[in-house]
């Protein structure tokens, strides 16, 4: 990276913290927090801005009016629903965005393209407070860990569902399993209480070949059509296939079982206790194995704004920060000490962090080609129009 995107003196003091001491929030040294803000002020006011690119509903907006005030920048904040969106927008280019929020296994592929420029890392003292684990796991689609910091991790694929009205038409629902999902013989037995799948084509495909006893990031066009016979041997029970309409409607018990993404079932029940309907929800990782994902913080590489793209990434890693971020959207985020500011309920929270032996059977979602990507959308559209 040219250094004209770096902060000015911030090397400097990283390379001092182990003299000057460091906060329990930020993990900063307490003048380095300053030092970041009168950096950030120093350009005109037309550098004062950040553009973001991120998930509907994915941050606390306090934390974005927070940024504004400490750094003096203003924040425009636009949002999206599938990383598909996103993708198309990069590829073009000149999106006028500083940070973008990607999925792991979309990163992969976007790197090769040379999309994202590379983070200046004395720009962000904060890398420290990440959990090694997930540094880990970004290095399978970022090696080195040279462009992305992790946001929220361990999002997983699994079954929603409401207990009363599942045990209500099948005593013994075998909802630790993807039968539950992909069988139709089970899955009809639903149908009249509303079943949705989320619309992400390579999450839900990837559950199907699990289903199937296949390699979930198989690219073999056998496989697929394997996936997509399975799929259309459901849809007909299938009251919608929408990602932003699952956790509303699992909350206010318009449907009962959904293919669904693991953070939305700590919103739902939230919603549900909040309205007082009585409605319970539980969500499960199948006991035959799941996907699993993170989604990072990167810069494009013709970001207007990189240096405060660095200031708001180096932000959202403080652990306060972070646990009110998780807090809000329900997801484990990357910073380990952000942790034990969790309420004992979201710590807790299985959907959220999955225990050890769950973890094992999880699989990470890779990176797919551009030939079996147009396969995978050509199956996707096939199978929504279904009916």
């Amino acid at each position: 990276m040219s250094s004209a995107f770096r902060l000015p003196s911030v090397g400097a003091l990283v390379a001092c913290l182990g003299f000057a001491g460091c906060s329990a929030g930020s993990g900063a040294a307490p003048g380095t927090n300053q030092l970041l803000r009168n950096a950030a002020r120093s350009g005109t006011d037309s550098e004062r801005v950040l553009n973001v690119y991120n998930w509907a509903e994915y941050i606390d907006p306090s934390v974005v009016r927070d940024f504004e005030r400490e750094f003096d920048i203003k924040v425009n904040y636009d949002v999206y629903d599938s990383n598909e969106l996103l993708e198309t927008k990069l590829l073009v280019g000149h999106t006028n965005y500083d940070v973008v929020v990607p999925s792991g296994y979309f990163l992969e592929n976007q790197i090769k393209a040379g999309i994202y420029q590379k983070l200046d890392k004395s720009a962000l003292p904060n890398l420290k407070n990440l959990d090694p684990e997930v540094i880990r796991g970004i290095a399978l689609y970022d090696p080195g860990n040279q462009y992305a910091v992790a946001y929220m991790w361990l999002s997983t694929t699994g079954i929603a569902y409401n207990v009363a009205k599942i045990r209500a038409r099948m005593a013994d629902a075998p909802v630790d399993s993807w039968r539950m999902i992909f069988d139709p013989r089970v899955l009809a037995r639903f149908q009249d209480c509303g079943v949705a799948m989320l619309d992400a084509p390579i999450n839900v495909v990837s559950a199907a070949l699990i289903f199937l006893g296949r390699d979930p990031n198989s690219q073999s066009a056998a496989d697929l059509i394997a996936a997509e016979r399975q799929l259309i041997s459901v849809r007909p029970y299938v009251r919608y296939v929408d990602s932003n309409r699952i956790a509303a409607d699992l909350a206010n018990g318009d449907i009962c079982l959904a293919l669904d993404w693991s953070g939305d079932i700590p919103l739902a029940r939230e919603s549900a206790n909040s309205a007082g309907g009585g409605v319970m929800l539980d969500f499960s990782i199948p006991r035959e194995g799941s996907v699993s994902n993170l989604d990072v913080l990167v810069i494009p590489a013709d970001a207007p704004h990189p240096r405060n793209a660095h200031l708001f990434i180096n932000y959202l890693l403080r652990p306060e920060v972070a646990a009110r971020n998780s807090t809000a959207v329900k997801y484990a985020n990357s910073v380990a000490g952000a942790v034990a500011l969790l309420s004992p309920e979201l710590r807790n929270d299985p959907a959220v962090y999955p225990p050890a032996d769950v973890r094992a059977r999880l699989v990470p979602s890779r990176a797919k080609s551009h030939e079996f990507t147009r396969m995978l959308m050509r199956t996707w559209t096939r199978f929504k129009a279904y009916r």
